[in-house]
């Protein structure tokens, strides 16, 4: 206090400002840092994923909280679609699933964990849409629910069909084929056989008379 009014008037006036300006900011300093605290809390989910129609999809989430569990703290996971605080999908304490995902919702988390994977089976067309992942737990200071804001983004995408030919459609294009390669052309084979025939049947008739002649002849003789 001393060395301040030794000071020169002007450097005790901004001595004096400052003073009364530090414990007002001190004071908003620890409220800031306070609410941090207290609002530490929230859910991660990836933002975009995209499945394949007929496929399947896992939708990884964690959350976090700064409150002190209870000795039963009694974890549920909810799991809603649309919007936020939307259509209830799933209940992890009850087991119940919606009937448009009957057989097809598989919860892979178990307390106290704070992760887990939600996964989709046999995706179709109508599974497109937002799905946010709620919280609930037991603490010391009570029951406490949050859940994501933003939610996962589903997309669903047709699955690639490979188109194949009938066995018979491909016999039948290559018999096709063949017949094409063949056509206007005589079969070697057949061409020879037919040569064959015509000289037997020629010698045939040209040595025919002949033996006759000579049989006459020998019979006339004797």
């Amino acid at each position: 206090m001393a060395l301040l009014v030794s000071l020169p008037g002007g450097i005790l006036d901004m001595a004096s400002v400052l003073l009364l300006l530090l414990p007002a900011a001190c004071l908003q300093a620890g409220n800031s840092a306070g609410s941090n605290r207290v609002n530490t809390f929230g859910v991660n989910q990836p933002a975009r994923l995209s499945g394949v129609e007929g496929g399947s999809i896992k939708i990884p989430f964690s959350f976090y909280f700064p409150w002190e569990l209870a000795k039963d703290p009694q974890m549920r996971i909810l799991w809603r679609r649309k919007y936020l605080y939307g259509e209830l999908i799933y209940n992890s304490s009850s087991g119940f699933i919606h009937d448009h995902f009957k057989d097809r919702l598989i919860l892979n988390w178990t307390q106290p964990q704070t992760s887990g994977v939600l996964r989709i089976l046999d995706l179709n067309k109508k599974d497109q849409t937002v799905y946010f992942c709620q919280i609930y737990l037991n603490t010391k200071r009570g029951v406490q629910s949050w859940q994501s804001t933003d939610g996962t983004q589903l997309a669903i995408t047709h699955a690639a069909r490979t188109i194949r030919k009938s066995p018979s459609i491909i016999t039948s294009a290559v018999t096709t084929a063949g017949l094409e390669d063949t056509e206007g052309q005589r079969n070697p084979s057949l061409v020879n056989i037919g040569a064959t025939v015509g000289v037997v049947v020629a010698t045939a008739v040209l040595i025919t008379p002949v033996y006759v002649m000579l049989i006459f002849l020998w019979w006339k003789k004797r």
